[in-house]
């Protein structure tokens, strides 16, 4: 059993004017096996959550808990944090010119286990990752995100995903920019991790199109940093019609 749970958490960041809240009192919970989608207008907050959690050292918690299974992971560091089993599949990744997939995959395995890979069976288990994500084997000797297309970056991350079986796996709008058959294979990524029936997805994203193919268990909408009101599947089809007016405004 894993259980993240974010309670009224409030996190600034520093502007030219001073500091700025950005989350104010947000409180969540995610249990294993369990899919919270988070919609929300630009703006929102809805990024600075995924980050705050991470660890990211832009945004600052001022008050509020973050607990994966009772640790406090706001006293972890972000690698401490990612081997106690957070995972987070940033919206815009990163390039890391010079050091190739194949490395990088295997150095992060190896720093959440605490050794190494046996490298035969792991050569085997990256190229079967990657054949499911629709990437070539030799994807792997190529620099981590360096002249990937948006697609490819996507699929490498659910890759990543699949290797190092995080408890927890934030998404950060991992439909950006996905055409529709990129889409689909990072979502039949992420089901297949969900699949195992002991794994929490936090996805957030501006649009109800990748839910089609990833079916949340609750979606939570997110205005002004707050959650501005929470519902099971059927909340996503009221925003698709509707749209965030009523809550933006509310929040005004």
């Amino acid at each position: 059993m894993s259980t993240l749970e974010i309670k009224d958490l409030h996190v600034s960041v520093d502007t030219e004017d001073g500091p700025k809240e950005i989350l104010k009192g947000v409180t969540l919970t995610i249990k294993d096996g369990e899919t919270h989608a988070i919609m929300g207008p630009n703006g929102s907050g809805k990024s600075t959550l995924a980050y705050s959690v991470a660890g990211h050292p832009k945004y600052t918690v001022t008050s509020g808990s973050v607990l994966l299974d009772g640790e406090d992971v706001l006293a972890m560091s972000v690698d401490e944090r990612a081997r106690a089993g957070l995972f987070l599949a940033m919206q815009y990744p990163v390039e890391v010119p010079g050091v190739s997939v194949a490395n990088f995959l295997r150095t992060a395995k190896t720093a959440i286990d605490g050794e190494a890979p046996k490298l035969r069976t792991w050569v085997k288990d990256v190229n079967a990752a990657l054949e499911r994500v629709d990437l070539d084997p030799t994807f792997s000797s190529r620099s981590v995100n360096e002249g990937f297309s948006g697609g490819e970056k996507k699929r490498h991350e659910i890759a990543q995903l699949e290797l190092l079986a995080p408890k927890v796996a934030i998404l950060d709008e991992t439909d950006s920019g996905l055409d529709i058959d990129a889409l689909k294979v990072v979502s039949e990524g992420v089901n297949r991790f969900t699949a195992q029936g002991d794994k929490g997805v936090l996805l957030i994203t501006h649009y109800t199109r990748i839910l089609r193919y990833i079916k949340p268990d609750f979606v939570h909408v997110f205005v002004a940093g707050r959650i501005a009101e929470q519902g099971g599947p059927e909340l996503a089809d009221q925003l698709e019609a509707e749209g965030y007016d009523k809550y933006t405004k509310a929040a005004v």
